[in-house]
């Protein structure tokens, strides 16, 4: 059965870090977590935390499910980041997200949960994330948080994703 998601607070479950190793997913075989709860983000140093500068992961298609009819929803994030000490580690990120498969919540839990799940863990100078979620019933409903306030003199595109036109 899908668990349903509550408003609680981010998942703070994480693997030790270590300047060297510790990593606990990266070049291993690693199944993919029933639900945000059981997964392991991890976080690698920042070789470079002296510069200011953004990360930007793209994820055309992440899915979830609705929690009243428990159809698959379907959402394209973009998440930009200016990291401070820490990075975010991109395959524990991937299983992340994919935990979310059979977890149901709307789509303003889901995209908030996510962006202050990391947040939270890599303690950037800046997040943004764009949640452009395709419609359910008929509507398009795209979510957007922010953390902190954008670093000055760092060029951050846009997010690139239009509005939803559908046939229009």
């Amino acid at each position: 059965m899908a668990k349903k998601s509550a408003a609680k607070k981010p998942a703070t479950r994480k693997a030790k870090d270590k300047e060297s190793g510790g990593l606990k997913q990266l070049g291993k075989a690693a199944p993919l977590p029933g639900s945000p709860d059981d997964a392991v983000l991890e976080r690698v140093p920042n070789a470079h935390p002296d510069t200011a500068y953004v990360a930007r992961f793209t994820v055309p298609e992440f899915t979830c499910l609705c929690p009243v009819t428990r159809q698959p929803d379907f959402a394209h994030f973009v998440m930009d980041y200016a990291p401070g000490k820490w990075l975010l580690e991109s395959k524990s990120f991937k299983l992340f997200l994919g935990s979310f498969r059979n977890t149901a919540s709307f789509h303003e839990d889901t995209t908030l949960r996510i962006g202050k799940t990391i947040a939270q863990l890599i303690e950037p100078a800046w997040l943004r994330i764009g949640g452009y979620w395709f419609p359910r019933g008929g509507i398009p409903i795209d979510v957007f948080w922010q953390h902190g306030a954008p670093p000055e003199g760092v060029w951050i595109p846009d997010q690139g994703v239009a509005p939803y036109r559908g046939r229009g």
